[in-house]
């Protein structure tokens, strides 16, 4: 692999070594640089050579020493770029496959991508990935990573995502502890298929991968109205959900008499779909998946609390509607009841999904349509809508309708909130929100 340096830091080390802009570098250490992560890996040690072609063409090997860790100072054009590998799964439960059409390409974009693991923090099942690969993983000690697990038994594995490279997974995890990568799990649960006994394997085989396995989440299956021939899926039920409460429980309590760590914990949607109380901040244990869902109620709850407790101006009086999923509203109403600053009446409303479908539930795939459709302002001074429901760039909605057009459509002033309780609680108080708060 060859990559065209586009630009050299000014007194960096390449520069003081002779690096310029029009250069190409070939290897590290004699090691090819397929892309940024093997790049990064080789670039931070104190001693490094590099194999590079001058602009003019020449060969140049140049032996540099610097200080370990500090970056080489340079950049790349486009090989060096980490474009998403896809996914070469076809689970039963895959959420893109009930995407509604004519959405931006973007949504249907299905990536399986563990260098993406990595920096990122997504999921991945290892199931496109060939030995060579496989072993670049190993060799760049790339830890954490994050693996959908969603079944421990090869043939259930397999019969889940079709494909039979999923049986590969209790081997790829034995190699991964053997060198010292750590990693987290999800479990994607489907009702009647990965859950019940196969659950209990699951977490069983999970167990003696501790401490390289981290954490474990369980997550329900979102199905939208889209499905028509794909696999025969339902939503849980509350009794259903309860029971895997139950399971969780039980094992929860094994972990920690063995390794001190509860290991496996609920998503907030399995939590609300059982009717559960949330549980206290300790029980997160720092919150290893916050990004998967598991503890954001929790944590923000706190940040309400704790806003409540420390911020003493008086908030500016009127009435607010807060728009929000089905799942999270009567939680999200009890808090802001018991701890909205004085002088504001705020009511929580219900967003049905009519987008995904009514078994969507969550904020975050509410789309703009859907809250104007629905969205009561009478009797209201103000909307606060979260920004979970906007893409990263904040300006469109799922279903790419401009905030800027549905701001328009509002016959009252909206302010939008980052998904914090804190945030929520400056907004409450009608003051501008600070990311130190």
């Amino acid at each position: 692999m060859e990559h065209l340096i586009t630009h050299v830091e000014p007194a960096s080390p390449a520069w003081r070594y002779g690096l310029r802009e029009g250069d190409t570098l070939l290897s590290i250490n004699g090691e090819e640089i397929i892309d940024q992560i093997d790049y990064q890996a080789l670039s931070v040690r104190r001693h490094v050579i590099l194999h590079v072609r001058k602009a003019d063409g020449r060969d140049w090997h140049v032996e540099m020493v610097k200080p370990a860790g500090k970056p080489l100072g340079l950049a790349f054009g486009e090989s060096m770029e980490l474009t998403p590998r896809v996914c070469r799964n076809k689970c039963v439960f895959c959420f893109i496959d009930q995407m509604p059409p004519d959405c931006r390409r973007s949504l249907y974009v299905k990536d399986d991508d563990w260098r993406m693991s990595l920096l990122m923090g997504n999921f991945i099942t290892m199931t496109n990935m060939d030995d060579r690969e496989f072993e670049r993983v190993v060799k760049r000690r790339v830890s954490p990573l994050f693996i959908s697990v969603h079944a421990a038994e090869p043939d259930l594995r397999v019969r889940l995502m079709a494909n039979p490279e999923a049986s590969k997974l209790l081997e790829r995890l034995t190699i991964l502890r053997e060198n010292g990568i750590r990693f987290h799990c999800q479990i994607v649960l489907c009702p009647g298929l990965n859950d019940g006994v196969h659950l209990e394997r699951t977490l069983e085989a999970l167990s003696d991968f501790c401490p390289a396995a981290q954490s474990a989440a369980l997550v329900p299956v979102g199905l939208t109205k889209y499905r028509e021939g794909l696999y025969p899926l339902k939503p849980y039920t509350r009794e259903q959900a309860r029971e895997v409460l139950a399971t969780c429980e039980r094992w929860q309590e094994r972990f920690l008499r063995r390794y001190g760590t509860r290991f496996v914990f609920p998503s907030d949607e399995m939590l609300c779909i059982a009717g559960c109380p949330l549980p206290e901040e300790e029980y997160y244990e720092n919150y290893p998946q916050i990004e998967n869902g598991v503890g954001l109620m929790r944590q923000f709850l706190n940040g309400l609390i704790r806003a409540k407790e420390t911020r003493a101006e008086a908030a500016r009086p009127r009435r607010v509607v807060i728009p929000c999923g089905v799942s999270i509203a009567p939680y999200m109403q009890q808090w802001v009841d018991a701890y909205g600053p004085a002088g504001v009446q705020a009511r929580v409303q219900a967003i049905k999904n009519r987008f995904f479908g009514e078994t969507i539930t969550v904020t975050g795939l509410l789309t703009g349509r859907d809250i104007l459709d629905q969205l009561n302002t009478d009797g209201a001074d103000e909307v606060i809508l979260c920004q979970v429901t906007l893409r990263e760039a904040g300006d469109l909605f799922l279903d790419d309708l401009p905030l800027s057009e549905f701001r328009a459509a509002l016959p009252i002033p909206l302010t939008i909130t980052p998904n914090r309780g804190d945030a929520l609680y400056a907004a409450l108080l009608g003051s501008q929100y600070k990311e130190t708060e």
